[in-house]
């Protein structure tokens, strides 16, 4: 299923492979033939001029051997990379598609091991198993044909011999291939937990909860390493019975040769019979070592299988989410959209999560969404850039279906800052000015959305400023600090929208006034998509959506939904007091 993604010019390097392998093993099998001439000789009575001339191409055949090898590794090993190369890209660019229902259907911790152990698994196979499958059939096969001339009863004993190997590797596949896959699955259980360890110390360490996650960690690890050991246990064998097989094939093969001698009659015919059996017993060794290759194969192809299996699923696995082919707005619309009659479900879930949600807001407006946790408001703002697609019902920006837009024009369009503020590695400036529109921006368009964020103070305080280092994740900013980094990203596109998913939480009031202050004053003419908990942040908006367990409770302005809708009012009043609402 992988041979599908090596490219025509790895397809000529395995031709080379194959053929400096078919060199290999000719030169190879070519020694036993000069050892059989300088027994005669040396039994015999030849001469050392004699014994020297067939020495030296036989040293020459081990020589040119060695190179061949040493050039098929090399080969063998750049495909493997190569390959291992493609298929994690593969994987990025698909993963990249993804929206987050298929991200979910595999899990973050899933998505990780098959694009790092499961490449690795399959670059392994294929920088060792491509030498070991082509060499071990090709020597097998051109060994006993070696051989079959000879004598039937060592041909026999080798025959019994090889059944053996092949009954022994036929049981110890049938005991741990079906363990290959829950190697995998538990690998992804491994690094799911340790995620979880890492992303959530402060909470386990809040709650005193270490040895309830070391617990949760240790069965995790016990279960990957006792299924370890028992493939392991069950691997072990197959060495120890090879070598055993291959002793006493040698040992037969000298008791035959033995019993043969002492029959034969005349000198000559034993020196004959004797040169036979060393050829005949290095050609038989041969044939096991191609055995005992072919139980290379078998120890790390079938688990290389498996991962190749769980890497085509990711690449395989078609988004839901499909770019349409609209590049551009009708002239004179820009600004506008409208939900008409929303619903959507999750997938695979009993309930829709929004029923029958429509609004429209003009070029300018600020549309703002309040509702109790869970009534729907972060999944409302999550359909417009199309992390999921609605289930019923058209969302429409700038009078076209959001659906017929080429993805990267609809993204284009939006300034998204999510509820939980993503910041990159590297620099204040590399993650404001961030995305497709990097090359457009300058140093002063990075200042500018960043004194727009109320981020300037903290910003100039660092070291190095604008270039002053970011730490993965954000670690080294507090909450409120990377959302004005986010709020700065999204005003340095100069989009046609602003998505702002519950963006100011973490910001104190006064901070929260200033920065929407500024935000209207500056970004006036682009169109605001709002969800907040506080009724201080969206009692402005030109447009509030009440949301009420996915239904709309209500629509309009703060003072007239105090009057017409009872859930805007109960918020309301949990938040500010009658005489400071009606200011």
């Amino acid at each position: 299923m992988i041979f599908k993604y090596i490219n025509r010019k790895e397809w000529f390097f395995v031709a080379v492979c194959f053929v400096l392998i078919c060199l290999q093993v000719f030169l190879e099998l070519e020694i036993p033939g000069y050892m059989s001439e300088i027994t005669m000789l040396l039994n015999t009575g030849g001469t050392v001029e004699q014994v020297l001339n067939e020495g030296w191409p036989m040293l020459g055949a081990a020589f040119g051997s060695l190179l061949a090898a040493i050039l098929v590794g090399a080969v063998a090993a750049y495909i493997a990379a190569s390959l291992a190369h493609r298929l994690r890209k593969l994987q990025f660019d698909k993963v990249g598609e993804f929206s987050k229902a298929e991200t979910g259907k595999f899990s973050l911790a899933s998505l990780i091991t098959r694009s790092t152990n499961d490449v690795t698994q399959v670059q392994t196979a294929f920088a060792m198993g491509m030498q070991v499958m082509m060499k071990a059939p090709v020597m097998a096969v051109w060994a006993i044909m070696k051989i079959s001339t000879k004598e039937m009863y060592w041909t026999l004993a080798t025959a019994v011999a090889v059944i053996v190997l092949m009954l022994t590797i036929s049981v110890v596949m049938y005991l741990v291939v079906p363990r290959f896959k829950i190697i995998q699955r538990l690998t992804d259980n491994v690094n799911s937990i340790t995620e979880e360890g890492l992303t959530g110390v402060r909470v386990i360490r809040a709650y005193n909860a270490e040895s309830y996650q070391e617990a949760k960690s240790e069965k995790a690890n016990k279960d990957l390493t006792s299924t370890n050991l028992f493939t392991g246990r069950v691997m072990s064998v197959m060495m120890p019975i090879v070598s055993s097989v291959m002793n006493l094939l040698a040992l037969s093969i000298y008791i035959i040769g033995g019993i043969l001698i002492a029959a034969a009659v005349g000198t000559g015919t034993e020196f004959v019979m004797f040169s036979d059996m060393i050829v005949f017993s290095s050609y038989a060794m041969q044939v096991v070592i191609s055995f005992m290759m072919m139980i290379v194969i078998f120890m790390i192809i079938p688990r290389a299988g498996v991962a190749a299996r769980r890497i085509e699923e990711v690449i395989d696995t078609e988004p839901s989410i499909r770019s349409g082919t609209v590049r551009a707005s009708p002239a004179g619309r820009e600004g506008e959209i409208e939900f008409r009659n929303v619903s959507f479900r999750y997938p695979g879930a009993a309930e829709s999560v929004l029923e029958d949600v429509s609004f429209k807001a003009g070029k300018g407006d600020t549309v703002a969404f309040i509702g109790s946790t869970g009534s729907g408001k972060s999944t409302l703002i999550n359909l417009v850039p199309r992390f999921y697609d609605v289930t019923e019902g058209q969302i429409l920006i700038d009078g076209v279906d959001i659906r017929e837009y080429d993805l990267e024009t609809l993204h284009s369009k939006i300034g998204y800052v999510p509820q939980k503020a993503t910041i990159f590695s590297g620099t204040v400036s590399s993650n404001v000015n961030y995305g497709d529109i990097s090359g457009l921006r300058t140093a002063e368009d990075v200042k500018r959305a960043v004194a727009i964020a109320q981020g300037k103070d903290f910003v100039e305080r660092m070291e190095d400023g604008y270039e002053g280092q970011i730490s993965e994740s954000g670690t080294n900013l507090s909450g409120g600090q990377k959302q004005r980094l986010s709020i700065a990203r999204a005003v340095n596109r100069r989009p046609e929208f602003y998505i702002f998913d519950d963006s100011f939480s973490a910001l104190d009031y006064k901070t929260d006034r200033v920065l929407r202050d500024a935000l209207r004053k500056e970004t006036s003419g682009v169109t605001n998509l709002i969800v907040a908990q506080r009724i201080g942040t969206v009692m402005d908006a030109d447009t509030i959506v009440v949301l009420d367990e996915g239904h709309v409770a209500g629509a309009g302005r703060h003072k007239d939904l105090l009057r017409s809708c009872e859930v805007y009012r109960n918020i309301a009043l949990s938040q500010l007091s009658e005489e400071e609402l009606m200011s």
